[in-house]
């Protein structure tokens, strides 16, 4: 599965790994936050690297909708139930904020993008509940949504809300003008380096460990989606979310708004055009990463409902998937981690919205690293643990202990000598240990099926023919090779 932005890639330049290099930081992951945190530090005189495991945007970025909007489905009616208005009003102005640089920089390096009105819909009595309460929540936020009943969809709906002027763009266009402006500052952009630890030296600095050698820097960011090296516990208090896009040719006349739905299941729209070729974009059917079988239905399902609905071609160009982080607090986790020093920062759930807040996240980290200061930066990340993030803290960790419990015990079956079909995997049990055989064209791999992050039984994903661990998220290839996650190594082989 490769998505649209992926295929359709700028040339991004990149530069070779110096071990034993020292710079002011370095930023770990070349994704939107990644890459915008390292461009300010790079403009303010700092010497900068981005190291990243794998390609520019190969990870939440390059598989985004890429919605640039301060309408958020049902995110501040859930952030004002979670702490109180004034926490929502500091999250809009975040998210403005995030949003007027993303399209400055876009207007100062002719990086296109389209206005668009956005909308959150509903279908059904239960989901205008929800929209009346996020209007009711939006207007105390200061934001300027209006309730309509005109939208553009085929089909009936129970109301709408609509936001005027928001944005869509190519996010890999985007990073790219990112990597050229962060280059141009001096800052040292690396690709196929996976960084594996961290620790403290004498005085200030912090050795990083990668697997081709170590750097050191005064300061560490870590823009991996959920943080690596995480002695703070965070993977505890965020929900690794897997949800899927598909880009069908447009043949007649489609919406032309931005489009998500609060009932269940979430459909999202936009549009999109590339060489010379008008897509629609439809998203939506997530699900808890790792605790879904047979992921290519939900593919399937989403491209059988946009051909029902709109005038498009009966197959889809493109089809993806995306990882998101929900926090138990409906807020962004931005600032130092806990547990690990000084001068050690992670940016973090971002619950399907990293458009505009990974860059709000990029002003406030770069403002702290320096030393500088965002009056709603300080307000908003501030740590706080209220009630209802406990509540849901505590539910999501039974669940994974849940998963935990299942997978040790399951009664899988012992190995056999039949290989599983093409794009299929199966879990069995070894002399006592649990063994991923999948076949993927027409070659069969055999793996440990056990995660390397906290020894969680690995499940099959046959939409993206990997293995993913249902406990936090971390995701792998078919031969074992780490493609996200807070594990930091290899499946161990078979």
């Amino acid at each position: 599965m490769k998505s649209l932005w992926l295929d359709t890639a700028p040339v991004i330049s990149t530069d070779p790994f110096d071990p034993g290099e020292s710079f002011d930081t370095v930023v770990v992951g070349a994704g939107l936050t990644g890459l915008t945190t390292a461009a300010l530090l790079a403009r303010s005189g700092q010497r900068v690297a981005v190291l990243e495991a794998r390609t520019v945007g190969a990870v939440s970025t390059g598989n985004t909708t890429a919605k640039v909007s301060l309408l958020q489905g049902t995110q501040l009616s859930s952030i004002t139930s979670h702490h109180n208005a004034d926490i929502a009003r500091q999250y809009v102005e975040a998210n403005h904020q995030g949003k007027s640089w993303l399209l400055r920089f876009c207007d100062e390096n002719g990086i296109g993008y389209e206005i668009r009105d956005a909308y959150t819909y509903a279908t059904t009595e239960q989901g205008l509940k929800s929209l009346r309460k996020e209007h009711e929540a939006a207007r105390a936020a200061g934001l300027d949504v209006e309730f309509t009943t005109d939208t553009e969809l085929p089909f009936e709906t129970t109301g709408a809300l609509r936001l005027r002027d928001q944005a869509q763009i190519h996010p890999l266009a985007l990073l790219g003008g990112l990597a050229q402006d962060f280059r141009a500052h001096g800052g040292s952009l690396v690709e196929g380096v996976r960084v594996t630890g961290a620790r403290h030296q004498d005085g200030s600095g912090i050795k990083v460990l990668t697997n081709h050698g170590e750097v050191s820097a005064r300061h560490l960011v870590l823009a991996t989606g959920t943080p690596i090296l995480d002695r703070g516990g965070y993977f505890a208090v965020l929900k690794p979310q897997r949800s899927y896009a598909v880009a069908l040719p447009v043949t007649g006349t489609v919406p032309q708004g931005m489009y998500l739905s609060v009932d269940s299941p979430t459909r999202s729209l936009r549009t999109a055009e590339s060489n010379g070729i008008s897509y629609l974009l439809a998203g939506g059917n997530g699900h808890t990463v790792g605790r879904k079988k047979h992921t290519q239905e939900l593919v399937d399902d989403l491209v059988g409902w946009t051909v029902e609905n709109f005038a498009v071609g009966s197959a889809a160009s493109y089809a993806w998937s995306a990882q998101d982080y929900s926090p138990a607090g409906s807020l962004p986790y931005v600032g130092q981690l806990p547990l690990m020093g000084t001068n050690i920062y992670a940016a973090t759930g971002y619950n399907k919205w990293g458009m505009t807040n990974a860059v709000a996240a990029s002003l406030a980290l770069s403002a702290e690293i320096l030393g500088g200061e965002n009056p709603w930066a300080r307000e908003l990340y501030k740590p706080r643990v209220a009630p209802l993030d406990a509540a849901s803290t505590l539910r999501d960790n039974a669940e994974v202990g849940l998963e935990m419990l299942t997978g040790w015990t399951a009664g899988l079956v012992n190995s056999t000598d039949t290989a599983p079909p093409e794009g299929q995997g199966t879990v069995s049990r070894e002399h006592g240990k649990p063994v991923g055989t999948c076949t993927v064209a027409g070659t069969t791999s055999r793996v440990s099926a056990v995660c390397p992050h906290l020894k969680g039984i690995l499940n099959w994903n046959d939409a993206e023919q990997s293995w993913d661990c249902p406990l936090h998220g971390s995701r792998f290839t078919a031969t074992g090779t780490l493609l996200e996650g807070p594990a930091v190594k290899d499946l161990d082989p078979a």
